[in-house]
């Protein structure tokens, strides 16, 4: 069972304030392309700060997505198993905290134009990076800031980070695809947990509801995947880039070896995948297999017409980690959020 804790803010009567900052397009391919062979972890520092991330590598390969029908607590979405074929990428070894994400949404001097090799024409301003509008109130809701995970923000939001970060580092950053989350959540493993197939070490790797004392923590605070990820279990829920469709694996019922499958996001504005269970969850939600979306009702509270495209007001159990492919697949190059003030909720 999901359980969702409910903050009663109070609401004032200018929610969001607009506000636009504009950056040149420039390129978001890797400038110097790195052979699988040496992929190794490093340390990113985002230009023009001091704040840092780490970025572990995730070998490329195949694996069996999804849950069997005999798995305990299984949802009727994570099935049919399917083989799937997976890319090698990096993944961020944390979720993206506050630290990180305030660059992003706050930081009016990090989102001066940078030098681009691209032509500055009428077309190119669909390539301008908006920022977030100012939220109505302090959007950790009193669950703490330093290092800890950045939450409550929309899918566009996170897209946006994302497409704001590569043209900060020159890097392509995006969100996992969900095929992408699970592979490196399961870690060459077939059980429910990437620890075995009973929750009874849990506590070991992840905050959920029984542990977390009703609320988040700083990352990285518990034991990691097999493959170095922290948290990739509970603490924060994780976006991923697809739309959520519960029969989505429908469509691999053939027994044929899906390559990298992705459900690409449009304008609609829910619902997304979301993966990994958070810190206000039951134990089940956490398995390597369980699936669940993002929803209309993380934005109840907002009495703004149209509601906020950026933030949350219900959103405290969700935040989300970046990747960078190695090489990218060809309906991902260039990929952000298509979402708009008209855009339509479902």
């Amino acid at each position: 069972m999901r359980r969702y804790a409910i903050f009663l803010p109070v609401l004032t009567t200018a929610l969001f304030l607009p506000l636009l900052t504009l950056l040149p397009p420039e390129s978001s391919v890797d400038a110097a392309p790195v052979k699988a062979a040496d992929m190794k972890p490093y340390t990113e520092r985002i230009p023009g700060t001091e704040v840092t991330f780490d970025m572990v590598p995730i070998p490329g390969g195949t694996f069996v997505m999804g849950s069997p029908p005999n798995e305990p607590n299984r949802d009727e979405d994570e099935g049919p198993q399917h083989r799937v074929k997976i890319r090698p990428f990096w993944m961020g070894k944390c979720e993206v905290t506050w630290d990180e994400f305030d660059l992003f949404a706050f930081s009016l001097d990090l989102l001066e134009a940078e030098p681009s090799n691209e032509s500055n024409n009428d077309t190119d301003k669909a390539d301008a990076v908006t920022r977030p509008t100012p939220p109505y109130t302090d959007m950790t809701f009193g669950y703490g800031h330093d290092g800890y995970p950045a939450l409550c923000m929309t899918h566009h939001a996170a897209m946006e980070y994302c497409y704001w970060l590569s043209k900060k580092t020159g890097k392509t950053y995006r969100l996992p695809t969900e095929a992408e989350w699970e592979y490196a959540c399961r870690a060459g493993t077939t059980t429910a947990y990437f620890f075995g197939d009973s929750p009874e070490h849990l506590d070991d790797y992840a905050w959920y509801f029984d542990n977390s004392d009703a609320t988040p923590h700083p990352v990285g605070k518990k034991k990691p995947n097999p493959w170095g990820l922290y948290d990739i279990c509970g603490n924060v829920s994780e976006y991923c880039i697809d739309h959520y469709d519960k029969n989505f694996y429908k469509r691999f019922a053939d027994g044929k070896l899906a390559l990298w499958p992705v459900l690409l996001p449009t304008d609609r504005r829910f619902p997304h995948v979301v993966r990994g269970g958070s810190w206000d969850e039951d134990a089940d939600a956490c398995r390597s297999a369980a699936r669940s979306a993002s929803t209309r009702e993380w934005l109840r509270r907002d009495p703004q017409r149209p509601q906020s495209i950026w933030w949350l007001t219900e959103g405290i159990i969700v935040g989300f980690r970046v990747v960078r492919p190695l090489e990218e697949q060809d309906n991902l190059k260039g990929i952000r959020s298509k979402v708009t003030k008209e855009s339509k909720y479902y």
